[in-house]
């Protein structure tokens, strides 16, 4: 597979994720871990007829500590992101989750061969900036919406420290999702029937909104993403992720959820806008040597990354 085609089919995991707040709000009122023991139930299968093309062996290949390692990551992201937008179904909630391309960056200067310079400083701070526009615009609101808040920031953490520790994954082959998968459906649906009532969607749409989030955002994507991330460019794809808070709002503003207000649009541009600017401070010099992703064995990597040695050998 070309460098470029990898990198196009990375960019269609962005495009799916920039429905998953739409889609999140139309499932409604299935509660969050029901809604992920059922989206990553849906993604599981399709990772199994994925998986089906090479055969089931190649998942023997994949030692338990990076099962472990990508089952924590979508658990933990997805959780808090469905709980936050069941407190606060809002665009201010996806623009603040969609902080994580801006995160990742940052985090990248850990990795070998890159750092932190100033440029990363400036847009971080435009970025944060926007979502200080957003918090303050909420003025008096509830507390539940606080909470939403809050919980979709610690979801931005999440997947950010996620993506950064997968770079080191990359000879882990991409039919390792469908255990990450499967793997966060069962956990999610245990803990769904130890910690809330069942709940199905009252209408069609909402049927339809359930059933599109597990095939796309919350199956297809992380798939075509994992290609991108280990064949196509991934600055290039660094820089595109951060064109999902937009496509997100807009979603959401031509399906009657949110309004287009001013505070939105200039909150959704300064934080694009500042990712932006620290993602192409932090491309590589393509003069200098790097350490590529997949330089060390599946094995090794997962011992690192789940023992957390960010520091020692730590982007999207």
């Amino acid at each position: 597979m070309s460098r470029a085609r990898a990198t196009w089919i990375g960019f269609t995991a962005v495009l799916m994720w920039a429905l998953l707040a739409l889609f999140t709000i139309g499932s409604a009122p299935v509660p969050p871990l029901q809604l992920n023991a059922v989206c990553f139930g849906i993604g599981g299968l399709i990772g199994l007829v994925w998986t089906a093309r090479r055969g089931v062996g190649v998942l023997r290949e994949v030692g338990w500590k990076v099962y472990a390692f990508g089952t924590a990551g979508l658990f933990g992201y997805h959780f808090l992101y469905f709980t936050a937008f069941r407190l606060s179904p809002s665009a201010e909630t996806g623009l603040i989750a969609y902080l994580w391309p801006l995160f990742i960056v940052l985090l990248s200067g850990l990795l070998p061969g890159e750092r932190l310079r100033t440029p990363h400083v400036v847009g971080a701070l435009i970025a944060f900036a926007g979502a200080a526009i957003i918090v303050l615009g909420r003025g008096g609101d509830a507390e539940g919406s606080a909470a939403g808040l809050a919980l979709a920031f610690l979801c931005a953490l999440t997947w950010s420290g996620y993506s950064v520790l997968s770079r080191r994954l990359g000879s882990v082959p991409t039919e390792s999702v469908t255990v990450f998968c499967l793997a966060t459906a069962a956990l999610s649906l245990a803990a769904h029937l130890a910690l809330e009532d069942t709940l199905w969607p009252a209408t069609g749409l909402g049927w339809g909104a359930l059933l599109a989030l597990g095939v796309g955002p919350v199956g297809v994507a992380f798939f075509t993403w994992d290609i991108g991330m280990k064949k196509g460019d991934i600055q290039m794809l660094g820089v595109a992720s951060y064109a999902a808070p937009l496509l997100s709002t807009i979603a959401l503003v031509t399906a009657g959820i949110a309004r287009p207000t001013w505070t939105i649009a200039i909150a959704a541009v300064l934080i694009a806008g500042g990712a932006a600017l620290a993602a192409r401070a932090g491309a590589i010099d393509k003069a200098r040597p790097s350490i590529p992703p997949d330089a060390l064995r599946p094995d090794q990597c997962g011992v690192s990354a789940v023992d957390g040695r960010v520091a020692a050998h730590p982007s999207d």
